[in-house]
């Protein structure tokens, strides 16, 4: 009957937790966001501390230097990124004109050689779906002028951010410690074993995989703008940033690239080859050199399952989810290899064996 009430305490929990962060979705982003930046700056203020500055002071130095950081990255950077994102959208009826001009003779080719009847269908569905696309398009960017919640989320992101992120750093042990007492003294040492699991996997994968996207965003946006690709700094970035989901973010800005420079390269191939060859070695780099020393091979969060736990929650909860997407799939690769461990030893597995 004990363990009875323990699984309908723990399941009952879960479920209440889920409805929580499903009907609050909306107003969560800055608080998951200062959570996130806490426990990713929490082992610095840690070294500070021991240090012999006090818990608030190291907390003020840590968040000072941050977002000072990022405000002197976002002053020099954005003079560029906003004369390039302005070019981009000027140009890009050009730009689908030109690829229209590259292409077409190529896809006339094919065309005249599909079965009578066929180019037909395709052009209608395509016509369709191209409406659909455009109407879809036009009530979606009409709903965020109209209203003002992109504007109050970016708002309610950087005043609110900073504040929980301060709180929660100076706070964080003492967090830590009333959580740790919170534990049912049956399971404790069963439970701290796979926090401690946890908190590994997540310490491994999010803080390398971080720098592992600085450096090849920094690394593809060189290497596009020293062979002067257009609006190689916007792509290269991008291509960095989405690299935290894997294999998304290269085809992304690996399409991109190839796109923009056959448009501008297309009487000079070599420089496509070396627009191209920028991403191989990155691919060759991150594969064999940084994700290997940075990450490591022993986080247990497998691509496919990290892809899918993005796409489940960014679903569920929207731009919060995808903030969630990475701690609840350690959480879930963890209590799952767990599980497993337990129904190997049990007599489901082993039959009647001791």
């Amino acid at each position: 009957m004990r363990i009875s009430r323990e699984a309908v305490f723990w399941l009952g929990g879960g479920v209440i937790l889920f409805l929580l962060l499903w009907l609050l979705s909306g107003m969560l982003l800055p608080f998951v966001a200062g959570m996130a930046l806490a426990y990713l700056l929490d082992p610095v203020a840690d070294r500070l501390e021991r240090l012999g500055l006090s818990r608030t002071l190291a907390t003020t130095v840590i968040l000072a230097a941050f977002f000072g950081a990022l405000l002197l990255a976002v002053l020099l950077l954005y003079p560029v990124l906003a004369r390039q994102i302005a070019g981009l959208v000027r140009r890009l009826p050009e730009l689908i004109d030109q690829a229209r001009d590259r292409l077409m003779p190529l896809i006339d080719s094919l065309l005249a050689r599909a079965p009578e009847g066929s180019v037909a269908k395709v052009q209608e569905a395509a016509t369709g779906h191209a409406e659909k696309a455009v109407e879809l398009a036009v009530g979606f960017l009409g709903g965020l002028i109209t209203s003002g919640a992109a504007i109050v989320d970016a708002l309610s992101l950087i005043v609110i951010t900073p504040v929980v992120a301060f709180y929660l750093i100076r706070d964080w042990d003492r967090l830590v410690q009333l959580v740790d007492d919170w534990l049912p003294r049956r399971h404790y040492d069963v439970l701290r074993q796979q926090i401690r699991e946890i908190d590994r996997v997540l310490a491994g994968f999010v803080r390398g995989q971080l720098t592992v996207c600085a450096i090849l965003g920094t690394f593809y946006a060189l290497g596009l703008s020293l062979i002067g690709l257009e609006f190689g700094l916007v792509i290269g970035l991008l291509s960095g940033a989405l690299s935290f989901i894997p294999f998304i973010g290269t085809m992304i800005g690996f399409v991109a690239t190839a796109v923009i420079a056959v448009i501008q390269f297309w009487s000079e191939p070599w420089w496509i080859a070396a627009a191209l060859a920028i991403f191989g070695i990155g691919q060759f780099l991150e594969g064999n050199v940084i994700s290997p020393k940075l990450v490591g091979d022993k986080v247990g969060l497998h691509p496919v399952w990290l892809m899918f736990a993005l796409l489940a929650f960014g679903s569920l909860f929207g731009f919060v989810g995808v903030f969630l997407a990475v701690p609840a799939a350690a959480v879930i690769g963890v209590l799952v290899r767990f599980g497993l461990g337990r129904y190997r030893l049990s007599p489901l597995y082993l039959g009647d064996e001791p």
